[in-house]
């Protein structure tokens, strides 16, 4: 895939299309002599860091919290699903073993390239770029972590939200189904006070659910 659909995604462009390069060049990938893991360990930091400023300077939680909180956020799962959302293993250069094995869409290549990501924006830009974009594209594992929902389910973390609101009900609607009975789709709806609130789809009823959910719960925080 063009590598300008990825800037397309992440809303930067690259003044060093070196660096990008760089950061989605895995250790398999045998036609070049870099790879990302320089830049997975400098953005590695600058996650830490830009995660660790924005809770010191928007929330006054304890010390021992704000460690809590920002181990949450840049953990493995959280970068990886960050990844995932932007589509970043498409455009990973993966060798051929890995490309076999489902690297393009494992947890760990996906977490790894995603620091590297953040490296070389940092490389091509500065830290105050840097940081809003961090922001960008982890806001809702920030809000989720915020929540104490990161690593649980969406139906939950939006209730939770809703629930700052008196007397808002959220209620959930299945419209249809389709495909043969072993290969069933769900397509659900989502009314809070009886307002159709967004839509999700899902392999069953309860992952449409889950799905029409994040899909509320993103807009709702973005």
């Amino acid at each position: 895939m063009e590598i300008k659909q990825l800037e397309n995604e992440i809303n930067y462009y690259f003044n060093e299309n070196k660096y990008l390069i760089e950061a989605l060049t895995h250790s398999s990938y045998g036609k070049n002599d870099r790879n990302n893991e320089r830049l997975e360990y400098l953005g590695d930091a600058v996650l830490e860091l830009s995660i660790s400023e924005y809770l010191y300077k928007h929330f006054d939680f304890s010390e021992g919290k704000m460690t809590r909180l920002r181990a949450s956020i840049v953990c493995s799962e959280s970068l990886s699903r960050a990844a995932a959302k932007i589509h970043l293993g498409d455009f990973l250069l993966l060798g051929k073993g890995e490309i076999a094995s489902g690297g393009r869409y494992r947890r760990s290549i996906l977490e790894n390239a995603f620091e590297a990501l953040i490296g070389a924006i940092f490389l091509d830009s500065d830290f105050n770029q840097t940081k809003k974009l961090v922001y960008d594209l982890l806001k809702e594992n920030i809000h989720l972590a915020l929540s104490g929902h990161l690593n649980n389910d969406y139906k939950t973390a939006l209730q939770e939200l809703i629930q700052q609101q008196r007397d808002h009900v959220i209620e959930y609607v299945l419209d249809r189904t389709t495909g043969p009975e072993h290969e069933k789709i769900f397509y659900v709806s989502l009314f809070i006070n009886g307002e159709k609130c967004g839509e999700g789809m899902g392999k069953t009823k309860k992952e449409a659910e889950q799905q029409a959910a994040k899909n509320v719960l993103h807009e709702k925080i973005n």
